[in-house]
């Protein structure tokens, strides 16, 4: 099987479309910031260079993260996205965040801006551009959480695709940042207080913090390793107990290998009756329909256990 056609289509055309629209935008912000000395179109533009190489990072992932398994790696190298989800945080929070926050606090008492047109027409281009990227990764998110029958949030809290969360929260901050940097600037255009500008440069500061530590939250949790949510472990355990020659599961543990890698280990009951073949037959029967069901289910090991006490 090539790389390439692991990598999930749906994933990579959201981060090229996030990345592209972003490098656009950071240039427009950046020639606006300095053409203008408007504190909050800096900290746009720094907001969306962080964002363009939180893409590059993010596609890096993708690709990395599904190269065969080796010898040395035999699960394969999922978690390798994770690792990379979790730098792309770390980039956005100080080249992002801090930079903002420390921008706005040096602007909050310097002159104003000359020429607040010129920053009005490249956030209302800015704002297209954001909306035209966020709205590309809504589909997916909807298009994927009917997939799984759940609400699309539900799905964005629960889903190993850190890609995905991450263009959302991203463009969602974007948003939110570019209509915070026009507040700043329509506050400082009407009061001729330099205070507005620096005070939304430190706004969106903030806000990028915020999406750094969430999104870092949820990659060091998977890179240490994550089960799966309770709704789908219920499914697997139902799916297995279905088995002919199975009596019930009496224990099973699940491993978020990377974001299209799962790892199901059970200890089975099977029933008294079973010779060895007919429980070589039930394990073989019982991890082909895994994998139909649910794709993402890449490694199966089943162990007969009885009806005996779990000790660890």
């Amino acid at each position: 099987m090539s790389d390439a056609g692991e990598v999930k289509s749906e994933s990579v055309l959201t981060v090229l479309v996030a990345g592209l629209m972003n490098l656009a935008i950071a240039v427009a912000k950046l020639v606006a910031g300095v053409l203008t000395g408007s504190a909050a179109m800096v900290s746009e533009a720094a907001h969306s260079a962080a964002d363009t190489v939180t893409e590059i990072m993010l596609y890096i992932a993708l690709r990395n993260s599904v190269k065969r398994p080796d010898e040395a790696h035999p699960f394969g190298y999922g978690s390798t996205a994770y690792m990379w989800a979790a730098l792309a945080a770390a980039f956005t929070f100080v080249a992002g965040g801090l930079f903002s926050i420390t921008h706005g606090f040096h602007s909050l008492h310097e002159g104003g801006e000359a020429d607040f047109l010129v920053s009005y027409i490249v956030l209302a281009i800015s704002f297209v551009l954001e909306a035209v990227s966020f709205g590309r990764t809504i589909v997916q998110l909807r298009s994927e959480s009917r997939e799984w029958n759940v609400r699309p949030r539900i799905f964005l809290r629960h889903t190993p695709d850190t890609s995905l969360k991450a263009v959302f929260l991203e463009d969602l901050a974007a948003l939110i940042g570019l209509l915070l940097a026009a507040a700043g600037l329509v506050l400082t255009e009407v009061t001729g207080d330099p205070f507005y500008d620096g005070g939304a440069s430190i706004l969106i500061g903030v806000l990028l913090l915020v999406v750094a530590v969430l999104l870092g939250h949820a990659n060091l949790s998977l890179l240490i390793g994550r089960s799966l949510p309770p709704r789908f472990r219920a499914a697997v355990k139902a799916e297995l107990e279905t088995g002919a020659e199975i009596n019930a599961v009496q224990e099973l543990l699940t491993l978020q290998l990377g974001p299209t890698s799962v790892l199901v280990a059970a200890r089975i009951d099977y029933r008294d009756s079973a010779d060895g073949a007919a429980i070589e037959a039930a394990s073989r029967e019982a991890e082909a329909r895994l994998r139909e069901r649910y794709p993402q289910i890449t490694y199966v090991f089943l162990s007969p256990w009885g009806d005996a006490e779990l000790t660890r």
